[in-house]
């Protein structure tokens, strides 16, 4: 069974529309959309915004519907110079910007048991590069932060990025591949640039994001073939 997890609604929708039939399972207050597509079992779903949503949905598709592999697409804003509206980036590992026990002496991002950067996996990477030299598609790479905070301000982004080193933020990733690591589930996490680094996020995200999860729903389906 391979998973595909977006955070709201209108980022899964594109991809149902492009199965032929799908079943509907309500469990713990969310919907699961389970499949076929070019004869690989999958099921579809969205967590609902933020950390503890993403992780429990996450842990639900692994624990539940024995998800063997799990791929991460949607939305998230820039940080890195360079990145675009409509750029497609893959992590290359995630981080949690918004863990804080500095107090206690450690690094931002840190809590014992876990690594700050949770790193993603290299095989369904390498499915991913391929996939976008198939499309022409200019696929970029690097390190994601995810925290529950939309951040607008741009002294926080700056903050974030230079923290981290980190090229996009979004609230969801990182709390997803720290549950995929936990069950040794391999995944990908894609996001969609939403806003430029510079730019005020407000202004471009609700236009941006269903033409953007138009894109992402054909890109990950053609993973899934070839998975």
């Amino acid at each position: 069974m391979i998973a595909i997890l977006g955070a709201m609604n209108e980022e899964i929708t594109p991809i149902l529309n492009r199965l032929q039939g799908y079943e509907v399972i309500e469990y713990a207050g969310n919907k699961f959309y389970t499949s076929n597509y070019n004869g690989k079992d999958i099921v579809v779903a969205y967590s609902k915004i933020g950390k503890v949503n993403a992780a429990l949905t996450a842990s639900i598709l692994i624990q539940k519907f024995k998800a063997e592999k799990l791929l991460f697409t949607g939305v998230a804003g820039a940080l890195a110079d360079g990145l675009k509206i409509g750029d497609l980036l893959f992590a290359t590992s995630l981080v949690q910007h918004d863990l804080d026990i500095t107090d206690f002496g450690h690094p931002y991002g840190y809590v014992p048991g876990i690594e700050i950067f949770t790193k993603t996996d290299e095989g369904l990477n390498e499915i991913a590069k391929s996939v976008a030299k198939k499309h022409a598609i200019d696929l970029k790479s690097g390190i994601i932060a995810t925290g529950d905070q939309f951040v607008c301000r741009q002294e926080k982004k700056d903050w974030i990025k230079n923290t981290f080193n980190a090229s996009a933020v979004e609230m969801e990733g990182a709390s997803v591949a720290q549950v995929c690591t936990q069950l040794d589930v391999p995944f990908f996490m894609m996001r969609a640039i939403s806003d430029e680094a510079s730019g005020d996020a407000t202004c471009d995200f609700d236009e941006f994001l269903h033409t953007s999860a138009e894109v992402s729903a054909d890109f990950v389906l053609d993973m899934v073939s070839q998975l």
